[in-house]
């Protein structure tokens, strides 16, 4: 059962034009095939999720243009009303002042008139209003020549962005597949030896830049939640012992803080697991994993890749099991939602 609690899985996509990312790790000791796969997927991992970050730049830049194009648009539309609100008043004043004056030339109709100076008044407001519709004509028809302008530039951008965010969809297609395929092998060849209880050789993974920047963090960076501590079900013999994270095979796994590597061990129901041992006295436990990063004895940091997720042992798809625990061993969890709370990470 799923919890209504989610985070986005990521998109994967590759842009083939962005320098290549420095995961190039190398498989140690027996993992043979299973670790070329492992670092296959690593590898692809890295590329989508950084060319999914280029992909939404590239969308976001897009919609931004247009809507300045809007923009200038509704200004323009405003300026447009005031010069027909112009020109309308001008003709009142006009009709007004024709009706008053017979159409007679002015220096007669001076002549004639009661009051001269009212007369000249009129003529004078007729006179500046003439002005102000002239000016307000000059400054609507700068304004739409430099609409067009700046509409022919953003419509060339646009034709430009739409242009890459195509070429885009396109890797994005085809980097899923490719993806799909690394995925498909890496899980595979990893359930034979997890079965039969031999661990594959760690696949040393080269470490993202921020691995650092908090002293705890999530066990995998996108997730759905699934299965959460103490729920029943067919699969246990009690309860559920831990919080699981719906990811892909392949989704590179973290410890969640600094620690020592306990153990690294294959076969039963946890298939391919690492337990980490952290300060103050605590263990967590990463599960059914398909491939690992680590050696036991190793010290790692807070978010350093440990393992690869995978569908090892008693699982009915591909997740992360996480435990944290009071000894190494099954039998002594806590709940982590709210431990891992406690250190500022909410999953």
């Amino acid at each position: 059962m799923r919890s209504p609690r989610r985070r986005p899985l990521l998109v994967p996509v590759l842009l083939c034009a962005l320098a290549v990312l420095a995961a190039r790790p190398t498989a140690e000791g027996d993992g043979g095939s299973a670790g070329e796969a492992g670092t296959e997927v690593a590898r692809l991992y890295q590329d989508a999720a950084t060319a999914t970050r280029r992909y939404e730049e590239g969308r976001r830049e897009a919609e931004a243009r247009r809507a300045e194009a809007a923009r200038y648009a509704a200004l323009l539309d405003r300026q447009r009303a005031e010069i027909t609100v112009l020109h309308e008043e001008l003709g009142r004043i006009a009709r007004a002042q024709y009706r008053e004056g017979g159409g007679l030339p002015l220096t007669a109709r001076m002549l004639l008139a009661d009051d001269p100076e009212q007369l000249m008044r009129g003529r004078h407001t007729i006179r500046r209003a003439g002005r102000a519709l002239g000016d307000a004509i000059g400054r609507s028809r700068r304004a739409a020549a430099r609409l067009a302008a700046d509409e022919a530039r953003a419509e060339a951008a646009r034709r430009e962005l739409d242009r890459h965010n195509a070429e885009l969809a396109t890797l994005k297609r085809s980097i899923e597949r490719k993806l799909a395929a690394a995925r498909a092998k890496l899980r595979d060849r990893a359930e034979t030896p997890a079965a039969a209880g031999s661990c594959p050789g760690a696949v040393r993974l080269d470490q993202p830049d921020a691995r650092a920047e908090r002293d705890w963090v999530a066990p995998v960076e996108a997730y759905e939640l699934s299965a959460s501590f103490g729920s029943g079900g067919s699969r246990w013999a009690n309860r559920h012992t831990g919080q699981d994270f719906a990811v892909p095979v392949g989704t590179p796994v973290r410890a969640v803080g600094a620690g020592h590597v306990v153990k690294v061990s294959c076969g039963g129901a946890f298939g391919i697991q690492v337990v980490l041992r952290h300060s103050g006295g605590y263990y967590t436990q990463y599960a059914h994993l398909a491939a690992v990063a680590v050696g036991q004895g190793d010290r790692v940091a807070a978010g350093q890749w440990i393992g690869q997720s995978g569908n090892t042992g008693n699982s009915t798809g591909p997740h992360l099991h996480f435990e944290v625990r009071i000894t190494p061993e099954t039998g002594s969890a806590l709940n982590p939602v709210p431990w891992l709370a406690l250190r500022g990470v909410t999953v």
